[in-house]
């Protein structure tokens, strides 16, 4: 069984314990237990097998048990009870923004509100603000929250999309009788959050590969199945699957085709009307002859252009870009050298500095920037000016025994006024320091957009962190003119991070070209909290490639003596 399988049912034990009122102590336990077993580097079946599950903080005698049940059975009993005895309605409640497990409890407990229908409805009569701990403004925040909610219903974060998607692709693509297999729609344009997963294949015998497709044990139910297109529903993820079979000489128009995005599709079709020719996802015609072409390479060269990257499909620019031969060699993962935004135990991460530092050695890259943080993230043991000068002495010994180049940093808050939580004479003590918003969200646009310059002024600020504070299908980001933020970013020669980890994708990839335009280089951090989240920064290599950016426009494609002098270390 999975690490992240483990770790995602001890967190909801926690929280089915907390809407059922239990002991905070008991509730804190299991998340306790989640976020210890996320940042240990031996798989959970190791840590069973060799008997140091027991070993490890916070597992007793009854937290061991239950954790080697599940490894070994696949099942955990108490688990299943506890989800019984809690409505289902209720975990869905407790992804609306604002409302958490003790919230939730308060909800069912004294409106038996158990669904997040009766919630909206509660909404919209002003039941809710009567109730002791939330009030008219809580009120309206979960009234956004639920449309929020239900905008995103249907989609995924990319990540749980991709892990849903590789190991039926897999399987596909290793059928004797599939010739050609390929990802398609918002997955391979690497979109931050997605619907369906399209999947094509080319192939002599339809039929067969679809009752293969069909019968995959990972598929919960059929939805239709045909020779040409059958689509099913997952067990685990509950996406839908689409898998679309072509003649291998109409793959590579129908992998066009069904790659999109729809606005990309149109104006190529615009494209080969005006020489006199038709496109569809059955081929390039010309009258009723088809024009042969073996890839999606030809295919935009018959069209006059040069070939476009699956990211930069989406109907803005790309296709006039192409036909002046100006699509940019975009940035690869090859081309990043090492990573900034590294948390640890230090504040809230799982692991310790040595288990982040060892691991992104591991991971082949040249230096690592750690930035625990500050001391006005006390939710998150940011970390207090006495604290600071401990952990710069592990550093310089960590650095002692680590070939790979370690920076010293801090993610230090942005308080509403827009000075950073140390003074200067602390901030000049780090290598780098990342500035990022924590709190006080809800600030107006014009007022949060002053916040963030400000901060970009302090001339300790080297990258600006998570720019809108998003969080993909659970929170809008801040109101904030972004515009104006990348023009002082230019004006100040500061670097704006595009945060990898795939709840965030921030900076949007729609704000690339503008940043390109003025010349702010972005760096493609991880904002690693686990040994494992290191290796996001490679997902966050494909939005870098949907914001047009290039080898050159990114921090940390820099060899280690690049950022030493840019630096100044």
């Amino acid at each position: 069984m999975e690490k992240e399988t483990v770790v995602s049912i001890l967190n909801e034990i926690g929280m089915l314990l907390e809407l059922l009122g239990e002991n905070p102590f008991k509730v804190r336990a299991y998340h306790n237990a989640a976020r210890t077993l996320e940042g240990q580097t031996e798989s959970v079946e190791e840590l069973v097998r060799s008997g140091t599950l027991q070993e490890l903080s916070g597992f007793g005698e009854a937290l061991v048990e239950k954790v080697t049940t599940l490894v070994q059975t696949g099942r955990l009993p108490y688990y299943e009870e506890l989800r019984k005895k809690v409505p289902a309605g209720l975990l869905e409640i407790i992804k609306i923004a604002g409302v958490g497990p003790k919230k939730a409890s308060v909800l069912y407990r004294k409106k038996k509100i158990d669904t997040v229908s009766k919630l909206k409805i509660a909404c919209l009569r002003g039941e809710i603000r009567e109730l002791e701990g939330f009030g008219e403004r809580s009120e309206k925040k979960i009234l956004e929250g639920i449309t929020h909610l239900e905008k995103y219903a249907e989609r995924r974060r990319y990540d749980e999309a991709l892990a849903a998607a590789l190991p039926l692709f897999q399987k596909i693509r290793k059928q004797p009788d599939v010739i050609r297999c390929e990802l398609g729609g918002s997955l391979r344009r690497h979109r931050e959050t997605i619907g369906d997963i399209d999947i094509l294949v080319s192939t002599k015998r339809p039929q067969k590969v679809m009752a293969d497709f069909v019968a995959l044990p990972e598929v919960d139910s059929v939805i239709g199945q045909g020779e040409t297109k059958s689509s099913v529903i997952l067990k685990e993820s509950g996406m839908q699957v689409d898998l679309r079979s072509v003649s291998d000489d109409e793959f590579p128009f129908a992998l066009h085709h069904f790659t999109g995005s729809a606005e990309h599709n149109t104006e190529m079709r615009n494209r080969a009307k005006e020489s006199g020719l038709k496109l569809n996802e059955y081929g390039l015609f010309k009258g009723e002859r088809r024009l042969r072409c073996r890839s999606e390479e030809e295919i935009f060269g018959r069209l006059g252009l040069a070939y476009i990257p699956p990211e930069l499909r989406e109907g803005m620019g790309e296709i006039e870009a192409a036909s002046q031969n100006k699509i940019p060699d975009l940035v690869q993962g090859k081309d990043i050298r090492g990573v900034f935004h590294v948390h640890s135990t230090w504040s809230d991460g799982t692991a310790s500095l040595e288990q982040m530092i060892a691991e992104a050695e591991r991971l082949g890259l040249e230096y690592v920037g750690l930035s625990d943080h500050s001391q006005s993230a006390y939710y998150a043991g940011g970390l207090k000016p006495d604290r600071l000068s401990l952990q710069q002495r592990e550093v310089e010994t960590l650095r002692k025994r680590f070939r790979i180049r370690i920076f010293w940093g801090v993610e230090s808050d942005i308080l509403p006024d827009g000075s950073l939580d140390y003074s200067d004479s602390i901030l000049q003590r780090f290598d780098f320091v990342i500035g990022s918003i924590h709190s006080s969200f809800n600030m107006p646009g014009h007022e949060m957009t002053a916040r963030i310059i400000k901060a970009l002024q302090n001339k300790y600020c080297t990258i600006l962190g998570h720019a809108t504070g998003r969080l993909l299908l659970q929170r809008e980001g801040i109101q904030v003119n972004m515009r104006q933020v990348i023009d002082a970013a230019s004006d100040y020669g500061k670097v704006i991070e595009l945060n990898a980890s795939p709840h965030r994708f921030d900076l949007d990839w729609r704000f690339g070209p503008y940043a390109k335009e003025k010349g702010v280089r972005i760096s493609i951090n991880p904002d690693a909290h686990s040994v494992d989240g290191l290796s996001v920064y490679k997902l966050g290599v494909g939005i870098a490639r949907k914001g047009w950016f290039t080898k050159k426009d990114v921090l940390n494609t820099m060899v280690v003596s690049q950022i030493e002098k840019y630096l100044g270390t």
